[in-house]
């Protein structure tokens, strides 16, 4: 009989707490939840970043892009029951962000706000440096005289391990 009575106290206690959780979750109407993608980028690309409980949109800041809106998005993580609690939400914003072309490699931080309230994530996304571009990567100076010395001496190598080969495989059919 004890046993039952501690099991139902039990019960009603794990009951009460996981439908306030809920509630409790639905007063909180700050930004939360960052999430930066691509998290590895080069310079010049787009990243698209998304906060939950950033209902009415705001602001993204990096010391890598500009100032970027976000604007709300619809059916975007729960908004919640307009009614009660003056629409107190979940919504999500999103928005999209140029990296500058001179922003250095290395980890950002981004920090948003929304409704007035702030919210950073450190090392957001990192910046990695570009190749050059134009000529494909190669130089248009040449091949420089060690260069051929080499290259000569690999083929010179070659020829030679073939001749071998081919002389050795000769002997080998007149026994």
């Amino acid at each position: 009989m004890r046993n039952t009575r501690a099991l139902a106290v039990a019960g009603a206690a794990v009951a009460a707490l996981g439908l306030s959780a809920p509630a409790a979750v639905a007063w909180d109407n700050k930004p939360s939840n960052i999430v930066v993608l691509p998290s590895v980028i080069a310079r010049g690309g787009q990243l698209t970043i998304t906060v939950d409980g950033c209902r009415n949109g705001g602001t993204a800041t990096s010391s890598a892009f500009s100032p970027t809106q976000l604007s709300p998005v619809s059916g975007g993580g729960g908004k919640g029951n307009e009614g009660d609690r003056g629409g107190a939400g979940n919504g999500t914003a999103r928005g999209t962000a140029t990296v500058n072309s001179n922003a250095r490699p290395g980890p950002y931080d981004i920090t948003v706000t929304c409704d007035g309230r702030r919210l950073t994530k450190p090392q957001a996304f990192t910046v990695i440096g570009g190749v050059r571009g134009g000529i494909g990567g190669s130089s248009n100076t040449g091949a420089t005289p060690t260069d051929m010395a080499i290259g000569g001496g690999l083929v010179a190598a070659a020829v030679v391990g073939g001749g071998v080969f081919w002389m050795r495989r000769r002997a080998e059919r007149n026994i």
